[in-house]
């Protein structure tokens, strides 16, 4: 049997962590051979910590499992739980909604704007009640949300803000950046994130230091770290991994370049998108302010044939949402009957992620644009 053709330009590196192989065996081996054999929640994780809050100028920074542990265990900090209702994007990862069904609350989708692709704060205003406790809007792809808009409406109705910056860190919206608007922030350094790791992790970014408090001891099994085995909360078992935090210590100087890196391509993208608007095919947003460049995002009015077309170029895409948030089976139960989210539903059908990493090379970039352009600007399809 002949073994199936590799793509030539994937849309997830092979080698995401080929450069820092060493690195990463020096980290393992070191933290492995420790004098004090401590291999979750120690002196690196503790470190890893005050980096970040140096870097993003935070009170605090508390490191746990992974980007959703950050998201439950913000949420729980916060006494959400049954009766009450938090408002979501209508479109984005399932955590957004999962997180706040396991804690007994309820979701309440809104609708998403449609160049964004984010939650749309008027969508969400429209949907605030009595019972809402937060807003928990998502940075989506390459975009962030309007956060000065969405810190407004809570500031009005009295709500906490979350601000779901899991792919966004390095993003930056009016000198701030993502994670730093809301009343608690989190990311996510899952392998393919900006900050990604080889394994799985997260932290929260937070100026609140009662909410820092709460969630350091629920990641821990509600112990606050002076007294073991005293818990003083129901808790998670959501700790940091002493040989992931001394790896992604070793790699943060690197961050900024990588960051770098993405944004040329993205800038590079959106220069030869620009004119396909009329061609069925839809750039993100361009400009450097509010931008996160995790992935780069098109909308395609005709995704199927475009995701064929660049197959046969040897083009990797991939499509992150088929469906909305209440259009899951597993959500399917919050949404009330007869509502609709019309952008985030358009969003759904025609959303298509192409690849977007540093080790890409400026040739593999032009003819990633160049399949692109070829595709859009042949004649005219039907639906």
């Amino acid at each position: 049997m002949t073994a199936p053709a590799t793509v030539a330009i994937p849309f997830f590196p092979a080698d995401t962590f080929e450069t820092e192989r060493d690195t990463l065996l020096e980290t393992l081996h070191a933290v492995g051979t420790g004098d004090d054999q401590r291999f979750i929640l120690g002196t690196h994780t503790a470190r890893l910590e005050q980096e970040l809050r140096d870097l993003l100028g935070a009170r605090d920074v508390v490191a746990c499992s992974s980007g959703t542990a950050a998201l439950t265990l913000v949420l729980a900090a916060m006494g959400v739980g049954p009766g009450d209702e938090v408002v979501v994007p209508a479109f984005g990862c399932a955590p957004l909604a999962a997180t706040v069904v396991n804690l007994g609350a309820r979701p309440v989708f809104a609708d998403i704007d449609p160049v964004r692709l984010t939650a749309d704060p008027s969508a969400a205003e429209a949907l605030i009640t009595p019972r809402t406790k937060a807003l928990m809007p998502a940075h989506l792809f390459s975009t962030m949300a309007d956060l000065p808009a969405f810190r407004d409406l809570a500031d009005r109705h009295g709500l906490r803000l979350i601000e779901d910056s899991a792919l966004a860190q390095g993003g930056t919206l009016l000198g701030r950046p993502a994670g730093r608007w809301g009343d608690a922030g989190v990311y996510s350094f899952v392998q393919v994130k900006t900050f990604g790791m080889p394994g799985e992790g997260g932290v929260v970014v937070t100026d609140d230091p009662e909410l820092a408090r709460r969630v350091r001891m629920l990641r821990n099994h509600g112990q606050d770290g002076a007294h073991r085995f005293v818990h003083h909360v129901v808790g998670y078992n959501s700790r940091f991994d002493e040989v992931m935090a001394a790896f992604q210590i070793r790699r943060l100087s690197g961050l900024a370049g990588r960051l770098a890196r993405r944004a040329e391509i993205a800038g590079y993208y959106s220069s030869r998108f620009a004119s396909l608007a009329p061609h069925g095919v839809l750039a993100p947003p361009a400009g450097g302010d509010g931008r996160c460049d995790y992935v780069y995002t098109v909308l395609a009015d005709h995704r199927d044939a475009l995701t064929a077309h660049l197959a046969a170029h040897d083009v990797g895409c991939h499509v992150y949402y088929p469906r909305t948030l209440p259009g899951q089976p597993a959500f399917a139960s919050y949404a009330p009957p007869r509502a609709r989210w019309p952008h985030a539903a358009s969003a759904a059908r025609r959303n298509l992620s192409l690849p977007l990493y540093p080790q890409l090379t400026d040739a593999q970039v032009e003819h990633v644009a160049d399949t692109v352009c070829a595709f859009a600007r042949t004649s005219e399809r039907t639906p």
